[in-house]
């Protein structure tokens, strides 16, 4: 199995057990190797007291965007420090786009920037680190 295709194959095998990422409706856009982009749109459940969506939405969204990036390799990789900024308010029936970017890889760590824009404008800016474990995904 070529690279990419793998790369998707892990990210859809890790959706189908990822219950928080489906009931926030999120929707794999694309896979590959060391990247990722995925689709959620905002609904009314999830706006905060000021009436935008509360920050844990782009956050959740973020987050789910790199965990299929990092773990793209093959190897299971694991959150082991996160960071992120919101740059605009988002509102109820919102699109939301996230492209989580690799800019660091060594054998053990993994750095991935994710950039969350709503109409190609940025909402979010996310980046995290990852441990990259010893085990593998296994592939059929």
């Amino acid at each position: 199995m070529d690279a990419d295709k793998q790369a998707m194959h892990i990210a859809q095998t890790m959706m189908q057990n990822d219950a928080y990422s489906q009931w926030l409706g999120m929707e794999l856009l694309e896979v590959k190797q060391a990247c990722c982009k995925v689709k959620m749109t905002v609904t009314s459940n999830m706006t905060n007291g000021f009436g935008i969506a509360h920050g844990g939405i782009t956050y959740a969204l973020a987050d789910s965007a790199f965990a299929f990036a990092c773990n793209s390799h093959g190897r299971k990789s694991v959150s082991v420090e996160t960071s992120i900024s919101h740059t605009a308010p988002v509102q109820t029936g919102d699109e939301l786009i996230a492209v989580a970017t690799e800019l660091s890889l060594s054998n053990k760590i993994g750095v991935y920037q994710i950039v969350i824009t709503c109409n190609n404008k940025t909402v979010a800016l996310f980046k995290g680190t990852c441990y990259r474990t010893s085990k593998h995904w296994a592939l059929s």
